[in-house]
């Protein structure tokens, strides 16, 4: 068996996007590809908090968390480079924008509306979807979020129907576009 390219990784990735768009899949495909830590904010808050999500957004409100997330995610991009998948809202704060660009690198994983709402229509665990009509606060959402996350710094539209072995590979050919972030070793 051939071993695949080794990479150097010199900044930390964070990937942003909607909820539904693949950040936590693919953010693991691509720790492992590149021999770097991964980490979910999400899950970081969770374990932080000793609650879910929806129970840090029920119990303390969407402010309380959104305060919880920008600590974590400041506490990750400290670290040495890896990859942090973040929740769908984190890219939307300006201050955590500001310490992406400072210490990491934004890659937006661009999906499209009719793949996200396949992905995520049969799951209860989106708080931001409890909602009389799932689809249309996804498509408002969709909408209100998007111009946001053209700010990332990098970006991959990702197809419908790719792999998670063919969208990791177009990350990982995004970010080779830049040698200050990601070279062959």
């Amino acid at each position: 068996m051939t071993e695949g390219p080794v990479y150097d990784l010199h900044r930390t990735v964070v990937l942003v996007g909607m909820m539904g768009s693949g950040k936590t899949v693919i953010g693991r495909a691509l720790s492992a590809r590149l021999a770097v830590p991964f980490v979910d904010s999400d899950a970081a808050i969770e374990e932080a908090a000793a609650a879910t999500i929806t129970e840090i957004f029920e119990r303390d409100g969407e402010a309380f968390f959104r305060e919880r997330e920008a600590a974590v995610l400041r506490r990750l991009l400290s670290g040495a480079p890896g990859i942090v998948s973040t929740g769908g809202g984190a890219f939307l704060a300006p201050s955590n924008r500001a310490a992406i660009a400072e210490m990491g690198v934004a890659l937006w994983l661009n999906v499209d509306l009719e793949t996200l709402w396949r992905r995520v229509r049969q799951k209860d665990t989106r708080p931001l979807l409890r909602t009389l009509d799932p689809r249309a606060t996804l498509a408002r959402i969709y909408e209100e979020r998007t111009p946001v996350y053209a700010r990332a710094g990098l970006q991959l539209d990702v197809k419908g129907d790719a792999s998670i072995d063919e969208t990791t590979q177009g990350v990982i050919d995004v970010l080779l576009t830049r040698p200050d972030i990601l070279e062959t070793a």
